[in-house]
């Protein structure tokens, strides 16, 4: 066994030990970054407004069940209070998106304005009819409430201005606070329904108007409540991301914004469930609804973090480089000179997350990169004993550099692209090396040569 060749693999293991320390460090120097930009983004909210969700119109019908107690004489009873809600029958909306940005410090976040027309039919309740009630045991009598209608604002400080609901053509003037534990945040206003009396249903079908304008951070949610909705949206921000419980059934995305509309009907959702409170329905979670999130072109933390994340692969290969120019030069390269380029390379990521904050993406990765990529051509220059394999290494890590960049903007094929990358190089080395007498390697400088043809032995 050749124990220099080990001690050598074991001190340069070492070295690629502590560099992976130093890499997990600035791992976690980027997640430390990315909790100060999410945190200056919630406090940008706080004074601002957070991700809205919009939902409603629904008439809310409290009432009371008189049930006997069993068993108790002279007879006694008690009340429970619950609610009834009637959903839309259909439920139209149309929103305009104006989106904007709020900074604090060197970090922002994206804001809207959304300015919203919603329409439909909603069947106004008949307080005389009790056949839609539940009747528990021992059931006496039901006691109704005044009803009243009830609108959802996920954030209301990012109410604009007094919401003008028009139900059977008739203004509703809203008060603050919707009365509902399901629906925190929102408005509230009693509705006269002492003309649905002992009415059909198809005749206490009545069409309903709002205006609803509000301000919003990233993301605007839409609570599908009717038995039919459609929704649409415009915006002039060219960056969504449609995501919550449903996919637009048509959108289009151009520079100049995006335009998207969705159809969803009550087969579809929970949402009316999770509003009544129902068991199992998740209620406590956040609703069943259609959302767009206005995103950042480049999540500068989110590339940093997977650039950092191929740092290792960085070390092994620029270190198995250097190895192959003491092989095949005849050169010896000291621990310590390994571990100067190595931290270089380090180097590269932290450069990369603190100049991104301040530049555009591309323009820090090529910065970083040349500060990174001249250092270690000079440095080697002199490791190496000459200007011309210093420069030859200064392009391969170009070369390894590019293709880094390529494996961050191809998401979709970064697997692909990583693994024919690791599979060139693997092919280099093994081109390079294909004549080493590795028995003789780690011995004295002068014994080690590359075999020509002519010594191969049979």
């Amino acid at each position: 066994m050749n124990k220099a060749l080990f001690y050598r693999i074991a001190i340069i293991a070492c070295v690629i030990l502590l560099l992976w320390i130093a890499l997990q460090m600035v791992l976690g120097i980027v997640s430390e970054r990315s909790e100060y930009r999410d945190a200056a983004e919630r406090s940008i909210w706080q004074s601002y407004a957070g991700p809205q969700t919009l939902t409603g119109p629904i008439i809310v019908v409290p009432y009371k069940e008189v049930i006997a107690v069993a068993g108790v004489l002279p007879p006694q009873f008690r009340e429970e209070s619950r609610q009834l809600l009637v959903f839309p029958k259909t439920l139209q909306m149309r929103a305009e998106m104006m989106p904007g940005e709020r900074y604090r410090g060197i970090h922002k976040t994206i804001v809207y304005e959304a300015a919203s027309q919603w329409s439909g039919t909603i069947a106004l309740p008949d307080l005389t009819s009790t056949e839609d009630l539940r009747k528990s045991v021992d059931h006496v009598r039901f006691e109704m409430g005044q009803p009243y209608v009830v609108l959802g604002v996920g954030d209301m400080r990012g109410l604009i201005s007094q919401p003008v609901l028009y139900l059977d053509g008739k203004p509703i003037a809203l008060q603050q606070g919707t009365r509902l534990d399901t629906l925190p945040q929102g408005l509230h206003a009693r509705v006269d329904t002492g003309g649905a009396a002992g009415k059909p249903l198809e005749s206490r079908i009545v069409p309903f108007q709002l205006t609803l304008s509000v301000l919003g951070a990233r993301s605007m949610s839409m609570a599908p409540i009717g038995d039919q909705n459609q929704f649409t949206m415009h915006s002039k921000w060219p960056h969504p991301s449609f995501d919550g419980d449903f996919l637009p059934r048509q959108r289009t995305v151009k520079d100049d914004g995006f335009a998207a509309e969705w159809s969803v009907t009550a087969f579809n959702t929970r949402v009316r469930d999770q509003l009544a409170g129902a068991p199992g329905a998740g209620q406590t979670a956040a609703l069943q609804a259609p959302s767009v999130t206005l995103m950042e072109p480049v999540d500068i933390y989110v590339k940093a973090q997977r650039a950092v994340k191929y740092g290792l692969l960085f070390v092994l290969l620029t270190f198995a480089g250097l190895y192959l120019f003491e092989i095949v030069k005849a050169l010896r390269i000291h621990p310590v000179q390994y571990l100067l380029a190595g931290l270089a390379l380090a180097l590269f990521f932290l450069l990369l997350v603190s100049l991104s904050e301040h530049l555009p993406f591309l323009f820090a990765y090529l910065s970083a990169s040349a500060a990174c990529i001249g250092l270690l051509g000079f440095y080697l220059t002199f490791v190496l004993r000459s200007w011309r394999r210093g420069a030859g290494f200064a392009l391969l890590l170009i070369a390894l550099y590019g293709a880094l960049y390529g494996l961050l903007v191809s998401e979709d094929s970064a697997l692909a692209l990583g693994s024919l990358l690791l599979f060139v190089m693997l092919a280099c080395i093994m081109t390079i090396t294909r004549k080493v007498d590795w028995y003789t390697v780690g011995d004295q400088p002068q014994q080690v040569e590359l075999l020509s043809p002519a010594k191969e032995t049979i």
